[in-house]
């Protein structure tokens, strides 16, 4: 089996197709694109796809030339179809492999205004940042039933769109996530400034709204889920109890790091930071160290007879 193309081997083969195309002569088209005739050739041996997508694109450009008269095939020089001409839409005449009303695939010329391998990218491009399908065809320029017919008919691109939105759905879950984070200042805008004057209002009012709003601005206020009801059970009362101190650390865990991320912000030092810990201390290399050991420094050498620590020697027992 040959070895795969690498992705630069594929664009020197777009190129060569496409100088093909216009030319119907593969040592032009590889003179014209950098490569070497040999090159192509043994491509053309290795790989079936290659070779049939070069076969096809020469019966094309020799139908052109037969069309025309015997002219090189004008397929360079046709004009754009419109002034935003991106490359989106085939201007008539490019190689394309179709299906059939039969079910069989064949080579055909392309029509005009169809999608092109540009506009299948820029469609995959726009939902990878997205993950909105409407929207990524309306910025390539096109329908959304036509992506969901290309969809349905190639295989691979229906691969390529599901990665795209999956990769889309996970930069706007990761965006989403760090957007929530209070070091992201996206939402404390409204801190920083000024706040506006209080409004004209007597002191009944003033106790009455001191009063409405005093468990949330200064007690724990209950959640709706675990508010009490008539006839509680104890159960529920613990559980209501428990959720309410686990909201209560939840809320100062939060402004805590609201704290942290304003101080990063003024340039601070963190409180709790890598900085803040000891320093490690400096050891020298425990192999080198003397001087710890008891034992006699003048003791016999090694004998496999005598014990290393005392006790009774087996020559000394009696009986």
């Amino acid at each position: 089996m040959a070895r795969p193309l690498t992705r630069a081997q594929q664009l020197e083969n777009a190129a060569f197709l496409r100088a093909l195309r216009r030319t119907g002569n593969i040592r032009l088209a590889a003179r014209q694109t950098g490569l070497k005739y040999g090159t192509i050739q043994h491509r053309r041996a290795q790989h079936p796809a290659f070779a049939q997508a070069v076969d096809a694109t020469i019966a094309l450009a020799q139908a052109d030339c037969a069309a025309q008269g015997g002219l090189a095939a004008p397929v360079a020089e046709r004009a754009a179809i419109s002034g935003d001409d991106r490359g989106h839409r085939t201007r008539g005449g490019e190689y394309a492999v179709v299906r059939g009303r039969d079910g069989k695939l064949q080579v055909r010329s392309a029509q005009p205004n169809k999608l092109t391998r540009q506009c299948e990218q820029a469609f995959l491009a726009a939902l990878s940042a997205t993950a909105n399908v409407r929207l990524s065809a309306a910025a390539a320029g096109a329908s959304v039933a036509a992506f969901y017919r290309r969809r349905r008919d190639n295989p691979a691109f229906a691969r390529e769109m599901r990665l795209a939105l999956q990769m889309g759905y996970d930069r706007i879950e990761l965006a989403l996530l760090e957007s929530m984070q209070p070091a992201s200042h996206q939402d404390d805008a409204w801190r920083h400034n000024d706040p506006p004057p209080i409004p004209p209002m007597s002191a009944n009012q003033a106790l009455q709204l001191m009063y409405l709003h005093q468990k949330q601005a200064r007690l724990q206020s209950e959640p709706a889920h675990i508010r009490r009801r008539r006839g509680e059970s104890a159960e529920a009362h613990s559980f209501r109890l428990a959720a309410m101190y686990k909201a209560h650390l939840a809320r100062e865990r939060e402004r805590f790091d609201i704290a942290e991320a304003e101080r990063r912000a003024r340039g601070e030092p963190r409180l709790f930071g890598p900085e803040q810990l000891p320093q490690r201390p400096v050891l020298p290399d425990l192999a080198q160290v003397t001087g710890w050991s008891r034992g006699k420094g003048d003791a016999a050498a090694y004998h496999p007879d005598v014990a290393l620590f005392g006790g009774w020697r087996l020559g000394d027992w009696e009986g």
